[in-house]
């Protein structure tokens, strides 16, 4: 492809850097290969006694990263150490050679060198001592057989007898792969490709979210059931206790008994139990008091015994728990080689990925290609992989993981890695020029960009940290310095310059809605139109902006917070049934098979997989309004914004972080049937059609790349929907929802207080992890028949 560049040699860096870390023309000394691969292989390897590594290395190619390092200097000891090392190679294998001459060859001298000439007139010798396959295959039929009347029978030759039916062969050692990975940066890319790149790195993401979302209903069942098995077994110690507690006093009744004058062989005792009831108990007499003291140890041993078997129980529940989702996905996905940008190494920007997307894990990061580290914060590709030999760093993560980090934005400090204690960010030893730092010092001396992926702590989070990952663009190492830390130990630090022309930062942007929360109608009053244009319809108000121009469009609407259905609908649901589930929905519950045995969402409210129709609980069931079954009736949860837009007209975004996967709000409107729709659409009104609307939710939870007996659902069906909403005088934030064929919201069909199939209502949840004030959008669908126009009522 033409966009994909090879990363050229670019120029010494312009900005000079400290003393102590000047750059030299002295190259990186890396681990030379094995001196007998290259000896054995090449054909005039005789002919060269004195042999040299670096004379013997390939050119590189045009079409790989070049970075050229200074060459050796001519005449170092190096130099002659290794020729000394080679030469007494050389020397003991022609003793060698002399010395075994009788077994090895036909003739008693050593074989002359190869040359191009006399190769075809010593290839039968050669081959008589090494057998070659790729030699044999060449040779005519009658060379072969005058080779083999004139070859003697092995045992007489060999080493060690041979079978007679057998033939000694041996192969040449294959030479080893190349672990070289090619550097290339990606640019000049056109709109097609931009936009192609964006839907293969979406798809990914959601087939990393979808398998993560199915580990979380995983994980809950199995520590649902471990739970459950855990209170049996409480509940079996504690009856076990209380029955060995009521046999000790058994026991102590009896011994007092047997003190007793004219106590028989057997004695009745009454015990006074807990519920003050008689209960009148038949024991004999014990033989000694060697036996009670028998039966109390052997109790305390069972009792030893199940508070073993209890912490092992807790030890291996508390195992499968570190079992995270994020990371059993990243694994699957690996498995399956869905991972991107593997077999080459991007410097520079990942196509598909924007400045200012978010990532909820770590291990997304690594899926997608953009840090391949999974603890490290530098990532880079190590010398041993590495065309010129050099490492060369591709990404760092900035989350404030040591104490002398400097963030500024748009310039960081940036220290380098390790030196620090354990779980601890102060330095406990010096630090060193190697590995990572190595690579940073050498991308700046090369003046190679790096990308840039803020950690930190915000609201919304999924992981257990509470910190999310965003990509803040490309920086510049502009120096490079050793210095003492905040500890007394010595660091390295890099000033990191963002480079120009890219759009703002994310961290900026999530900074940015964080402080529109906080201030609310403060944050810009001039241009925020209402603070709430539902009218404390919606439990979380929803914000009108506009500093584009006076249009006030929005507020002339009533706002409708649900869908109005006709009487009929209701009438014709047909009998009312719900779950008897009192603290919330179980699994096998009512609600839970009317969904085909599974729950829709997990616990945290996050839809797991796409279906035709969900059923929610609705007013005939019993569970509580925190039912895990009761998500989308509840309304609007993210703190929504309809804004003015150059592009779009009307659209809507989010204060909130929203996970993949999560309840947006309900696309509302007023159902009309068709023959209401076609006299409304005489005056020209628009209309929405719910059956215009794609299929998206059939991307959600799609693992057909991962599990190829995955069947898309199909359970439950429904009919063709064969009504229309009408949003002409009243709507809710949804309708101001724009268009995209690459869509970040999809539309869930689901019902819940009412069961008649045909009018579901249209329920919008994420497709990605939406980040602050990014708009959303939907999939309208094709032109409808009716209108012969495509569906968006954006004003």
């Amino acid at each position: 492809m033409d966009s994909l560049l090879s990363l050229q040699t670019p120029s010494n860096n312009p900005h000079p850097h400290s003393p102590p870390l000047q750059p030299t023309q002295t190259p990186l000394l890396v681990p030379k290969p094995e001196p007998l691969d290259d000896f054995f292989f090449s054909n005039n390897s005789q002919q060269y006694p004195h042999w040299f590594p670096h004379q013997q290395q390939p050119q590189p190619n045009n079409n790989e990263f070049e970075l050229h390092a200074p060459p050796f200097a001519s005449g170092s000891p190096e130099e002659h150490e290794d020729s000394e090392l080679y030469n007494h190679f050389f020397r003991v294998s022609q003793l060698f050679r002399t010395a075994f001459s009788d077994t090895l060859f036909q003739n008693d001298a050593v074989p002359e060198p190869m040359t191009p000439q006399s190769q075809s007139q010593s290839q039968p010798n050669f081959q008589d001592s090494f057998s070659y396959a790729s030699a044999s295959n060449s040779q005519p039929e009658a060379e072969a057989e005058a080779e083999a009347e004139a070859t003697p029978e092995a045992d007489s030759r060999a080493l060690v007898p041979v079978p007679p039916s057998s033939s000694l062969t041996v192969a040449a050692p294959s030479k080893r792969v190349s672990k070289k990975k090619e550097l290339v940066r990606v640019s000049e890319l056109s709109l097609h490709e931009q936009l192609h790149f964006r839907e293969v790195v979406r798809r990914t993401r959601m087939i990393y979210d979808s398998i993560r979302a199915l580990c979380t209903i995983e994980e809950e069942k199995r520590v649902q059931e471990e739970k459950r098995a855990a209170e049996k077994r409480a509940a079996a110690a504690e009856e076990e206790r209380r029955a060995a507690a009521a046999a000790a006093t058994v026991a102590d009744a009896v011994t007092i008994a047997a003190d007793e004058p004219f106590a028989g062989s057997e004695s009745t005792v009454e015990c006074s139990s807990s519920a003050e009831t008689t209960v009148s108990v038949a024991v004999p007499a014990p033989e000694s008091a060697g036996e009670q003291q028998s039966a109390t140890d052997n109790g305390a041993g069972y009792n030893q015994t199940e508070t073993v078997n209890r912490g092992e129980a807790d030890a291996k529940m508390a195992r499968r728990m570190r079992q995270r989702g994020d990371i059993r996905a990243a694994q699957m996905m690996r498995i399956k080689d869905l991972w991107l940008n593997r077999d080459k190494r991007i410097v520079g920007a990942i196509p598909g990925v924007y400045v200012g997307d978010v990532f909820l894990f770590r291990m997304e990061l690594c899926v997608l290609g953009l840090h391949g580290q999974i603890q490290a914060g530098i990532d880079y590709l190590a010398a041993s992989m590495s065309p010129n030999n050099e490492p060369i760093a591709t990404s760092v993560i900035v989350s404030g993981g040591y104490e002398d980090d400097m963030d500024e934005g748009d310039v960081i400090i940036y220290t380098g890695q390790g030196g620090q204690a354990m779980n601890s960010v102060r330095q406990a030893t010096h630090q060193k020029l190697e590995s990572g730092n190595l690579a940073l010092e050498r991308s700046m001396y090369h003046n190679i960009e790096v990308r840039v992926i803020r950690g930190m702590k915000y609201e919304g989070a999924a992981a257990k940290s509470g910190k999310i990952y965003v990509y803040d663009g490309l920086y510049r190492i502009s120096e490079c310095w050793f210095d003492v830390g905040k500890s007394g130990f010595g660091v390295y630090k890099y000033k990191l310059v963002r480079v120009e022309g890219q759009p703002k930062m994310g961290s900026a942007i999530l900074k940015e809605a964080r402080s529109i929360r906080k201030s609310g109608v403060d944050f810009q009053p001039m241009y925020c139109l209402s603070v709430d244009i539902s009218n404390k319809k919606e439990k979380v108000a929803v914000r009108l902006f506009n500093d584009i121009d006076d249009s006030k469009e929005p507020l002339c609407f009533d706002y409708l917070p649900t869908t109005v259905f006709p009487p009929f609908v209701f009438h014709q649901s047909g009998t009312a049934t719900g779950c008897d589930c009192i603290d919330g929905c179980t699994d096998g519950c009512f609600c839970s098979m009317k969904n085909g045995g599974d729950f829709p969402y997990n616990q945290q409210g996050i839809l797991v997989r796409g279906k035709p129709l969900i059923f929610e609980c609705g007013p005939f069931c019993s569970c509580p309004p925190q039912c895990r079954n009761r998500v989308s009736q509840n309304g609007v949860k993210n703190r929504l914004e309809v804004f003015r837009s150059k592009q779009t007209g009307w659209g809507v975004r989010s204060l909130d972080l929203i996970q993949a996967g999560a309840f947006i709000c309900e696309y509302a409107g007023v159902v009309l049937t068709r023959e209401q729709a076609q006299l409304l659409t005489m005056n020209g009104d628009s209309l929405i059609y719910p059956n215009r609307f794609s299929e998206r939710w059939a991307e959600w939870g799609d693992l057909s790349q991962v599990n190829s007996d995955y069947v898309r659902p199909s359970y439950p069906s429904i009919p063709p929907l064969d009504f229309s909403l009408d949003v002409s005088t009243v709507r809710n934030v949804a309708c101001y929802m724009s268009h995209s064929s690459s869509p970040n919201v999809m539309v869930q069909f689901v019902l819940y207080d009412h069961n008649n199939l045909m009018f579901p209502h249209l329920m919008l949840f994420a497709m990605e992890n939406i980040p602050p004030l990014r708009e959303l959008s939907l999939d309208y669908g094709v032109a409808d028949e009716w209108t012969g126009k495509l569906s968006i009522c954006n004003g």
